[in-house]
């Protein structure tokens, strides 16, 4: 073998991978927006094929020859190849201890999953759901195994997600907090609540589809190559940097549902359209982390979406939009409006201040699923237990208690904390931006381009070429979540006059 025919085997490889993942992931997004209720047996059979063809190709002994002779000469490669073959390689040796018919039915467990989770929320019913859920628990605490051995099976998990986190860092990360955020949490109880009636008039669905392309044209999105469809949980899928979906769900009782999804997934789609084209079509396209994605969504819904001169620049539109809804209400009411601090049942309705209670409800029993000291039966009673401690709600059902993410579903445990995270680091960096240039004056006229070229080149164009903690701290410099408890404090205080 010489280097230049392995450099062209690598290439090659990396486009075949991109492809079964491209196809996998189109019949998931096909699956979540458009397909028929009862068709996730076809499906089924189809992910299951596909995830044995890719393990058969990614598995293979010439794979592993092909990825030990590049990483042997990775003083002659350049820094885009070696970064390749590193990862690849930690991929490899992830992918080959797993049997390849544990792989194939784990594909088809997950496409099973999603199936039963939209029937069980819909129908309110945890026992739905719950033996599918016990089979994804069991493979995942394998799986762990499979992926670092050496490791605690969650912390082996939440390194898939956010490399270098484990529960002691998160574990400090929550607490710091939790003593910044619970005492602000309950002096503002004692404070009347903005009115926000408003934002519950009925919003025809049709006008908040005209809406949210108004809103993806004020982020930048280049709609010949990011679309929008609609499902029951927003989430976005990048295929690369000129095919990338959002998705929304429009409640017509609820207008700032999905022009906050939409915004929130608008930041995701950002990241992944700018992207450099070089890392294209490679293991490195996408971004480089969930905690770092989660950062640039989090980022442009709160930081920049509920900020006063966003909410200022958009508003005349929005009443265009929304007439009727809009007419006796004011840009400063609806800012205080979708600011509004009160501790509340669904997460990605949840917001700014509370929001990461919601993830350490998730986070601790995560922790303890896969540390084998809760059973999935048990998941119910946990919940709502933990949001009456945390929170001081009280939990009606299943479906808007631990039925209403579709993570778990797929198969994503680990990934939760990534939200919190994504907003503490989200806030240094606007803490950063704001040195560096002026934010809120091109914000205040609908501008976001300077905001947008200041994390390109911080964040997104880096892909997966830099590790996590890299592109951290090009953004965020030396990372604080006391930043961040700083940042709600100040914005908080100023808006219920603390």
């Amino acid at each position: 073998m010489e280097l230049n025919g392995a450099l062209a085997g690598l290439a090659e490889l990396q486009k075949k991978l991109y492809a079964y993942q491209m196809a996998s992931g189109m019949l998931s997004l096909d699956a979540v927006t458009v397909a028929p209720k009862d068709t996730a047996e076809g499906r089924g059979i189809a992910q299951g094929v596909l995830a044995g063809e890719r393990h058969k190709l990614f598995s293979s002994p010439e794979v592993g020859e092909l990825l030990d002779f590049l990483w042997d000469r990775r003083d002659q490669l350049d820094q885009l190849r070696r970064r390749q073959v590193e990862e690849l390689r930690r991929s490899y040796a992830q992918l080959t201890r797993i049997p390849a018919d544990e792989y194939m039915d784990y594909a088809m467990l997950v496409n099973e999953a999603d199936d039963l989770w939209h029937r069980a929320k819909e129908n309110s019913d945890f026992e739905l759901f719950r033996p599918a859920l016990e089979k994804l628990v069991a493979f995942n605490i394998k799986f762990a195994g499979y992926y670092d051995s050496a490791k605690a099976p969650y912390d082996a998990l939440l390194n898939e997600y956010e490399r270098g986190v484990d529960m002691k860092y998160l574990d400090e990360f929550f607490a710091t907090l939790c003593r910044r955020i619970v005492p602000l949490i309950h002096a503002i109880g004692e404070k009347r609540q903005p009115d926000d009636s408003f934002l519950h008039r009925h919003y025809p669905a049709q006008a908040q589809r005209k809406f949210s392309d108004y809103l993806m044209e004020v982020l930048g999105l280049d709609r010949a190559h990011c679309a929008i469809s609609e499902t029951e949980h927003p989430f976005t899928d990048g295929f690369n940097n000129k095919d990338v979906r959002i998705t929304t769900n429009y409640d017509e009782n609820n207008v700032h549902f999905s022009m906050y999804s939409v915004i929130h997934e608008g930041g995701h789609a950002k990241y992944e359209l700018n992207v450099s084209d070089d890392l294209q079509y490679t293991c490195l396209a996408g971004g480089v982390s969930m905690g770092v994605h989660e950062s640039q969504s989090r980022f442009f819904e709160n930081l920049i979406g509920r900020s006063r001169p966003f909410i200022e620049a958009i508003f005349p539109k929005m009443r265009e939009f929304f007439p009727e809804q809009l007419e006796d209400v004011t840009a400063e009411q609806f800012y205080r409006a979708v600011n509004r601090a009160q501790p509340s049942l669904i997460r990605t309705e949840a917001d700014e201040l509370t929001y990461c209670l919601h993830v350490m409800v998730r986070y601790e029993i995560e922790k303890q699923l896969i540390g084998g000291t809760l059973a999935v039966k048990d998941i119910p009673e946990t919940w709502n237990r933990l949001y009456k401690e945390y929170l001081g709600v009280d939990v009606p059902d299943d479906r808007r208690g631990c039925l209403q993410d579709s993570h778990w579903s797929g198969g994503a445990f680990g990934y939760f904390p990534s939200y919190a995270l994504g907003s503490a680091y989200g806030a240094q960096m606007l803490a950063n931006m704001e040195r560096d240039i002026d934010v809120w004056g091109p914000v205040s006229s609908g501008d976001l381009s300077q905001v947008s070229e200041w994390l390109r080149e911080k964040v997104h164009q880096y892909g997966g070429l830099l590790e996590p903690g890299q592109v951290v701290k090009n953004a965020c410099g030396q990372f604080d979540p006391s930043v961040f408890a700083d940042y709600l404090e100040k914005k908080y205080s100023e808006l219920y006059g603390l």
